[in-house]
């Protein structure tokens, strides 16, 4: 039976971790207000819990559970068997972060009334984004 990895990551929003996992191509990820066990590769609920779940069904036929804990600083730690810290390995995680990253300032700028114009991705993966801001007027003038 292989041990779950506690990875710290800088994640904070359970709201952007999930478009970061569907974008790296976990479409079935579950999501619990109060964290749930992890099950491993034979259906065992292990001691782990966590309150985002992907389930080893959908992370590979011989895999665990992958879990994201909330922790006590407002961050979320990956829980990532040893078996499958091979292929969910730091590159990996590098990539959620890096989508995270796209999603949390997707909605920032958003917020702040930026369109997106164009965007690329780099032979390095860096992402380019174009964006637009329309002036307002405001009572006493242009903003």
């Amino acid at each position: 039976m292989s041990q779950y990895l506690n990875i710290a990551t800088q994640i904070v929003s359970g709201e952007h971790l999930v478009k970061a996992l569907k974008d790296v191509g976990f479409n079935k990820v579950e999501i619990y207000q109060t964290a749930q066990p992890l099950k491993g590769w034979l259906g065992d609920k292990r001691a782990n819990t966590a309150e985002i779940i992907i389930r080893k069904k959908y992370v590979g036929s011989a895999s665990n559970d992958i879990g994201f804990k909330l922790g006590p600083r407002g961050r979320f730690t990956a829980l990532i068997s040893e078996f499958d810290k091979n292929r969910y390995n730091a590159a990996w995680l590098n990539c959620l972060t890096q989508r995270y990253a796209y999603h949390v300032a997707m909605d920032k700028l958003q917020e702040k009334g930026f369109d997106l114009v164009e965007e690329s991705v780099q032979e390095d993966q860096t992402i380019h984004l174009t964006l637009r801001k329309m002036a307002t007027l405001r009572n006493n003038g242009w903003q």
